[in-house]
């Protein structure tokens, strides 16, 4: 994966969650969870680290747009 871009925690409330799964529906499953607390911007897609097991996934989330926190 990419570096984490200063931009996407640049102030209190933004974040950058990296998911570690054995597979695609897992990860994105993890993904809708945070989806129901607060503004993310979703992945479209995992990645496999060559030689490492499962998957990964990285979605930035806005904690400053969840309701109820």
């Amino acid at each position: 994966m990419r570096p984490i871009n200063e931009a996407h925690v640049a102030e209190p409330g933004l974040a950058v969650v990296e998911v570690a799964a054995a597979d695609d529906a897992t990860a994105f499953a993890v993904q809708q969870l945070l989806a129901g607390r607060c503004a993310i911007a979703p992945a479209e897609r995992t990645t496999r680290v060559p030689g490492e097991p499962g998957v990964r996934l990285r979605c930035f989330l806005d904690l400053r747009q969840a309701p109820g926190l």
